[in-house]
């Protein structure tokens, strides 16, 4: 299978980045002209990227060039954060990107989307979907995404990848606080009773019992997770949500979501640690499920789960390139990310997508 990728850092969002990150994944790949590419850009790009688009379909001689704006972009080399660049992902032999057709509807189909974009209309239209969403969070340009060579004003485009099996799977990360309980009374998204007792006291006793110390709740590090049935939660089938807030007054939590009374709840707290070995779970489980070893690999990031919240090092990166060396990979960080979980597409915040693909033919 003739697939690599490249990425090319400089000082200013030039359309020449592009060309040279296309180029040099062609000279990596041993091939002339490319099937398809995914070309990944920096949010500098955001505001004018059709030129950039063009470089790198001269350099690949072709058209099908799919991709998108990030803040934060990388491949298996490299990863870059608030500097332009261009990342590429070049595909030869019978690897092709294209467009989903009624035929392929067995295939979990390939999804990148701008933050104003996301619907259920589409998020779940009875196919599979994994991928990530822009950063191009403040709407620079007409467009942050892009097929076939040129912006795409829908907000989102989509593909699958002919010639290439998939496994895909999302990483949580989070380290469970409490056992589910389920949820007994809501008032919009407000939680005010799970199981006997009362959210806030539920959540404050169980940060309490992990840091062993008098702390407030850091609630930007906590997520409730959710789901029908308990053994879901402990299997990791899960959905999750943010915190908003709590009141003091009644010991209820505010959640991002509004939730169902006899929904199972649990605490789950980002805890670095856990994200890199679910990371490097999740990647085994992928390996089992395709068979065979990995030709190419897809990941969509949180921006909050990357170098940030690893201390300035992307550990994620590290997991992949130990435990798939030599393998292209290629991804970003984004403002959210797109999973099957459960049967139902989610967006999923501060969580990590994993895709690998091998050469059998779907």
């Amino acid at each position: 299978m003739k697939v690599a990728s490249s990425i090319v850092i400089g000082k200013h969002p030039t359309a020449d980045l592009a060309a040279l990150a296309v180029a040099q994944a062609m000279k990596k790949a041993d091939i002339t002209i490319a099937n398809s590419v995914l070309l990944l850009l920096t949010s500098e790009f955001a505001g004018a990227p059709q030129a950039t688009i063009r470089a790198a379909a001269k350099t690949a001689n072709c058209i099908k060039i799919m991709g998108c704006s990030a803040t934060g972009i990388f491949t298996e080399d490299d990863w870059v954060i608030d500097a332009p660049a261009a990342a590429a992902m070049v595909f030869g032999d019978d690897v092709v990107l294209q467009l989903p057709s009624p035929y392929s509807q067995s295939q979990p189909i390939f999804t990148l989307s701008a933050p104003n974009a996301i619907n259920s209309t589409w998020l779940n239209n009875g196919n599979i979907r994994y991928g990530g969403v822009s950063g191009d969070a403040i709407g620079h340009g007409p467009f942050s995404v892009w097929q076939n060579a040129k912006g795409d004003v829908t907000g989102y485009v989509e593909a699958v990848f002919k010639g290439a099996k998939v496994a895909t799977k999302a990483s949580h990360g989070l380290q469970l606080l409490t056992p589910p309980q389920r949820i007994e009374q809501v008032q919009g998204y407000d939680i005010l009773a799970l199981d006997k007792q009362k959210p806030l006291n539920s959540l404050q006793q169980s940060w309490k019992m992990h840091s062993k110390s008098d702390e407030p709740v850091p609630l930007h590090m906590v997520m409730a997770v959710y789901a029908d049935e308990p053994e879901s939660i402990a299997n990791g089938n899960y959905y999750q949500t943010n915190l908003i807030s709590h009141d003091d007054d009644n010991d209820s939590v505010t959640l991002a979501r509004t939730l169902k009374p006899g929904t199972y709840l649990s605490w789950g707290l980002r805890n670095p640690l856990i994200a890199e070995a679910d990371l490097t779970l999740v990647t085994h489980q992928l390996l089992h499920e395709l068979g065979s070893k990995a030709d190419f690999g897809l990941l969509f990031s949180c921006l909050g789960r990357g170098p940030y919240f690893y201390g300035g090092v992307d550990r994620d990166l590290k997991v992949l390139t130990a435990q798939l060396p030599s393998v292209p990979l290629i991804g970003f960080y984004g403002n959210g990310e797109i999973a099957s979980i459960a049967g139902s597409n989610q967006l999923l915040p501060y969580s990590a997508v994993l895709s690998l693909f091998s050469s059998a033919t779907i």
